[in-house]
């Protein structure tokens, strides 16, 4: 699709003239940095873009200005994403970037369609970002019919048929019901669920029992109520061969492991990096260790890849507004990110560009050894 130009919106902000005084370029950053959003990964995403804006600036920024980060805490909340992206328009932010939450990313994608400003989603899977197509928002995740896909193949391949999933109502959690069920079905496997709504774990493990199932998929929130769920399967003698899983990729994060120890290893979810990083992104990996404390997650990839891409977005075709075709800028897009190189096309089923083929795998935590870390396992990779 290049070649076309997407039209002013009405209510776009007036066109920006470029400047070259040296002024930082600025980038709304909107990540959940406070409960009840997931902290851990808000904390990776934004140290990747933290350290992205870093590099970039190092290198002489953009055309000589530097970036310039305006941090926004989402709280999981779509409606103060919404109020976030006003305020930063009204900022003169050049871009968007970041989230974690698909919901959130949405309401986020919606409103800067609205008002013509380029967002780059970091993190966020759900399939339909906006209602109808745009050029102004694209993605470096995945869009989550790939990778649920990917997940329902590993448990097929690992001779799972019969699944059940506790689910909590949800937009995100009921796209992933569907697209397991939509690709099971023709492989002979099905889908149980079981609402998390009015039970308690206990209760689920009954359920659990009655559904004659194999494997159970965590689509609920993290720590609560998908902790306490975890711990009564795996005390639940009845339920031993029951192989649990998290495609949502909660055991990504350093506070699974602590809230859950032994538990919570063996339990497979989809994680969005390669066998191998390219050489930026062992050099990126050190660096994030370091700041992070701990093994950068793919979250924290996902943010610096997201300024990467963005700079280059900016060096192509400015940073005024509406000076920047989104169309025309997305399309030419071809850096050499963390995770591979990456670049930008229309994916069928996806509302918005989408970044052509991000890794997907599915791990999990090895049982920790005497004196040995616990270490991620590649069960399976898309």
């Amino acid at each position: 699709m290049t070649g076309m130009v997407t039209p002013a919106r009405p209510n776009a902000p007036s066109a920006a003239a470029e400047r070259t005084d040296g002024s930082p370029v600025r980038i709304g950053a909107l990540a959940p940095l406070t409960r009840p959003g997931w902290v851990e990964a808000g904390q990776h995403l934004l140290s990747g873009l933290e350290l992205g804006v870093r590099d970039v600036n190092d290198s002489g920024g953009v055309g000589g200005r530097p970036l310039e980060l305006v941090v926004r805490d989402t709280a999981a909340d779509p409606q103060r994403a919404t109020a976030a992206v006003d305020e930063l328009t009204r900022l003169g932010v050049a871009a968007l970037a970041g989230e974690y939450h698909s919901v959130v990313a949405r309401a986020a994608a919606e409103r800067s369609d609205a008002l013509g400003l380029p967002y780059l989603c970091s993190s966020a899977v759900l399939d339909a970002l906006t209602e109808q197509p745009t050029d102004w928002v694209a993605r470096l995740s995945p869009p989550q019919f790939r990778g649920w896909q990917v997940n329902a193949d590993f448990l097929l391949c690992a001779g799972h048929r019969r699944i059940a999933v506790a689910v909590q109502p949800s937009v995100y959690w009921a796209s992933g019901t569907r697209i397991l069920r939509d690709h099971l079905a023709p492989r002979g496997g099905s889908v149980v669920e079981i609402d998390m709504s009015a039970l308690t774990p206990a209760d689920m493990c009954d359920e659990l029992l009655r559904s004659r199932t194999t494997a159970l998929l965590l689509l609920v929130g993290h720590p609560e109520p998908a902790v306490p769920i975890v711990q009564a399967v795996r005390r639940d003698q009845r339920l031993a061969g029951i192989l649990i899983g998290a495609p949502a990729g909660q055991p990504e994060f350093t506070e699974w492991a602590a809230l859950l120890g032994e538990d919570g290893a063996g339990v497979p979810f989809l994680r969005y990096l390669p066998e191998t990083l390219t050489p930026l992104g062992a050099r990126v990996e050190k660096v994030l260790r370091e700041r992070l404390g701990s093994a950068p997650s793919f979250v924290a990839f996902e943010g610096y890849d997201t300024v990467i891409v963005l700079a280059e977005l900016f060096r192509s075709h400015g940073t005024g507004r509406p000076a920047l075709p989104a169309v025309a800028s997305w399309a030419s897009v071809a850096v050499e990110g963390t995770r591979g190189r990456i670049q930008f096309s229309r994916t069928p089923g996806s509302s918005v560009w989408q970044w052509d083929r991000p890794p997907v795998q599915v791990v999990d935590r090895e049982p920790a050894k005497p004196d040995e870390p616990a270490r991620f396992r590649i069960l399976h990779a898309g």
